[in-house]
């Protein structure tokens, strides 16, 4: 990996993702710091050390640009939704809705950076590299498609939810958070003050320790006490028919 290529990728994923959101945490990190590992899933290393620094691992080939991107803005939206400190250990059963709501974050940067990749490269005469981007992404968006549409949840997302809870509530990004990923692009896309609703999650005891029910009126609250919008929470108890 070259080092100043990386942080240039990396710089211009941070862009893709937060440019025009609303950082509305009080939990922010003062920096974030990006490691390659030769092994290992991608994670945020939640050292507890009491410092203020976000630590992010990726675990990708030379020059694997639309890889370091992709892995960096998943991670990015965790650290977004304050799961960066020591204590911000996963948990059943909402971690899966982090994941979902993180990897749609990341799919969105994604599509960004492929644009303004094309249009201005942060390497030299490389503008063809954002379609070799928005291709890796649209990859992506198939085989979740695919996972959507074989689980139902194209068609009813509350009975999707209540049919298949119990493989749903499983940590991580499972089948099922990926498909849901697809639901909150959507969302993302259609109105984009939902992004900023990250910034308040994820801020009382519990975490996503809490039933959904509870989870989600946290969530609205912890929006309310931001002034962030309280769009993205909303949405999903109304797609989920969780009362």
């Amino acid at each position: 990996m070259l080092p100043r290529a990386a942080e240039q990728v990396v710089e211009r994923m941070r862009h893709a993702c937060l440019d025009g959101v609303r950082l509305v945490s009080d939990r922010q990190p003062t920096r974030l710091r990006v490691d390659e590992h030769p092994s290992g899933s991608p994670a945020v290393w939640l050292h507890p050390d009491g410092t203020t620094m976000a630590w992010i691992i990726v675990d990708i080939g030379e020059r694997d640009w639309s890889k370091l991107a992709y892995q960096f803005g998943h991670e990015l939206g965790h650290v977004t939704a304050n799961s960066w400190q020591a204590d911000a250990k996963p948990a059943p059963p909402c971690q899966w809705l982090e994941e979902a709501m993180v990897e749609a974050f990341s799919l969105r940067g994604l599509g960004r950076l492929a644009k303004s990749w094309k249009e201005s490269p942060p390497f030299a005469g490389d503008n063809a590299f954002g379609d070799a981007i928005a291709e890796y992404r649209q990859n992506i968006i198939r085989g979740y498609t695919t996972l959507a549409d074989g689980q139902g949840l194209t068609r009813n997302a509350a009975a999707w939810f209540a049919d298949h809870r119990s493989e749903i509530e499983i940590p991580g990004l499972n089948p099922f958070a990926q498909a849901m990923s697809l639901t909150i692009l959507a969302e993302y896309d259609r109105a984009p003050d939902c992004v900023e609703a990250l910034g308040a999650l994820n801020r009382w005891p519990g975490r996503t320790g809490l039933p959904i029910a509870e989870y989600l009126r946290r969530w609205e609250g912890s929006c309310a006490e931001l002034q962030a919008s309280p769009r993205l929470p909303i949405r999903l108890r109304e797609l989920l028919r969780i009362a």
